[in-house]
């Protein structure tokens, strides 16, 4: 069990690292919030989506999903909308020098939910993803062995989400003038609109 325990650590980390929309995001949403509590909304709605992508990636529910043509399409056109909005929005924010006008720009919660899932849930690739690697590596397992790996993806995912917060309300606290943050959100907007092209290119070329 402390196998696939070490297996399943090694692995999420191997596959939620790598810089993308989901984790912009949440690092974002840390940076500008007034408070760490303010920023829970978004840091659940990733890890809560990361779990449910890993737990239908185990047990093979989540390719049968993804079986269907038009359920992959509309899931593509949503996300492709969702980012597009989300870049624009993350473009346009402009951190303030202080904290109280600097709260101003943040997401409110509901919000950080809405966009937090879109680039979590309407991503189909980064579903492809998680069913590729972890849905296949947790077919080398059955029983308890099978739950310590789930177990391990999943704990990776929280953890590092909350990490990724912290971090973006550190940069937050040490960036008094605003001009990193104003950087962060440029590179954050056109990373995520490239994502979107990256998605848009793919539906075009499904049909």
């Amino acid at each position: 069990m402390v196998k696939a325990f070490i297996h399943g650590l090694i692995l999420a980390f191997g596959l939620i690292i790598p810089l993308g929309a989901q984790n912009i995001f949440v690092f974002n949403q840390g940076s500008v919030q007034k408070r760490f509590i303010n920023t829970l909304p978004v840091v659940l709605t990733a890890s809560l989506c990361d779990t449910l992508l890993i737990i239908l990636a185990v047990f093979g529910i989540s390719v049968v999903i993804l079986g269907s043509f038009w359920i992959k399409i509309i899931l593509m056109g949503i996300g492709v909308v969702f980012l597009l909005y989300m870049g624009w929005s993350i473009w346009n924010s402009d951190p303030a020098t202080n904290n109280e006008n600097r709260s101003n720009e943040a997401f409110t919660p509901l919000k950080q939910i809405a966009f937090s899932a879109s680039v979590s849930l309407l991503n189909p690739h980064a579903i492809l993803d998680t069913i590729g690697v972890i849905g296949t590596s947790s077919l080398n397992y059955t029983g308890s062995e099978k739950i310590m790996f789930t177990a391990a993806c999943i704990i990776v995912s929280w953890i590092w989400f909350l990490g990724l917060s912290v971090a973006g309300r550190i940069v937050g606290h040490l960036d008094t003038e605003g001009r990193l943050l104003r950087l962060i959100n440029k590179l954050s907007a056109i990373l995520i609109w490239g994502v979107a092209v990256y998605i848009a290119g793919q539906l075009y070329y499904t049909f």
